[in-house]
């Protein structure tokens, strides 16, 4: 890997661009996780033990499958068959069937999620919204279903030119370089609106498509991607950053409204609501973000230790990292009065 995409995965894709399921500011998914508990320390307990489960406990079935495939099928023109030769080759007939069902449950859990949320942002935040108001339930419900397979037929039409699934999620982050600074600040800085948010999405798309079809650069190539993510993000920084200045914030009430309620940290909102206690201060929430962290990657590799035959260092692995936890937890306590709240 050129030290230039080394580096444009470690220091700027994780906050940079937007990822369905791990938006760097939050979103949907992580949204229905928090407001599913009943409150505020559950919401950040079960936001923790997603992050262990996720990153550190769920990869290792994969790793240790593309490990055998490696030793198994040296060579392989195509890495990505490795996943299904072991499948075929060595999966009694029952597990195979099981696998494929699961699979295609996988599969099509994915695209109605997509397909039905796409469907709903096109129906109610633009259709019903900007161009055909005060219609029947009946009429929009017909608009949802149009919209559905506009969907599913563009989608089959990009499909034709992503030849790998590596290339489909490079592809993905690149039309979202640059969201993810505005999805992080939107929490921390008064300024931020709705503008800011649009004008980041469509420049992405735009600036993207444009380094791809205009100069060139394949999200498939380590190098290209690279360049790619770090123009498409300067570019879009540079747009969103403006509009927001242009455009006029959101109503001081709904401000203060939102500071009350969520308490964000930092300096970002005295302006607005210096009144408000800011709860954790930001210094004190980017150190227990940083040993979430590293909870999480001594996790992953404490767990590789021991399935690769280094016991003793994997220990020492995971017991660091469940120090580590306790901390995080006792530190992040929620102050007496909070707990109905969930942020």
């Amino acid at each position: 890997m050129p030290a230039l995409t080394f580096f444009a995965y470690l220091a700027v894709n994780w906050w940079a661009s937007w990822y369905p399921g791990a938006e760097p500011g939050g979103g949907g998914y992580v949204a229905q996780r928090i407001f599913a508990t009943k409150d505020e320390r559950h919401a950040l307990l079960a936001a923790l033990w997603f992050n262990i489960a996720h990153y550190a406990l769920r990869p290792w079935p994969w790793i240790v499958v593309a490990l055998v495939s490696m030793v198994l099928y040296p060579g392989l023109a195509d890495p990505e068959l490795g996943y299904v030769r072991v499948m075929v080759d060595h999966l009694p007939p029952f597990w195979r069937g099981f696998l494929l069902a699961a699979f295609f449950a996988a599969y099509m859990s994915t695209i109605s999620t997509q397909l039905n949320w796409g469907a709903s942002y096109l129906v109610n935040d633009v259709y019903r919204r900007f161009w055909v108001r005060d219609r029947a339930e009946t009429h929009y419900v017909g608009a949802g279903r149009v919209a559905t397979l506009l969907m599913m037929g563009i989608s089959g039409v990009v499909t034709m030119y992503i030849g790998t699934v590596e290339g489909a999620w490079k592809f993905l982050l690149a039309i979202g370089a640059g969201t993810g600074l505005v999805y992080l600040l939107r929490w921390y800085w008064w300024r931020v609106n709705a503008w800011s948010e649009v004008s980041a999405m469509a420049a992405a798309l735009v600036f993207s498509l444009a380094g791809q079809w205009g100069f060139g650069l394949s999200a498939e190539d380590p190098r290209g991607f690279a360049w790619l993510l770090l123009g498409t993000t300067g570019a879009t920084t540079v747009v969103w950053l403006a509009v927001t200045w242009l455009t006029p914030p959101e109503p001081l009430a709904t401000l203060r409204g939102f500071a009350a309620r969520v308490r964000p940290g930092g300096p970002g909102w005295r302006a607005i609501a210096p009144e408000i206690p800011d709860g954790r201060g930001l210094g004190a929430g980017l150190v227990v973000w940083a040993l979430g962290c590293v909870v999480v990657y001594l996790g992953l590799f404490g767990i590789g230790d021991l399935v690769l035959g280094r016991p003793l260092r994997g220990a020492v692995a995971l017991a660091v990292a469940l120090a580590l936890t306790w901390h995080v937890v006792r530190a992040t306590r929620v102050p007496a009065g909070a707990g109905s709240r969930v942020v």
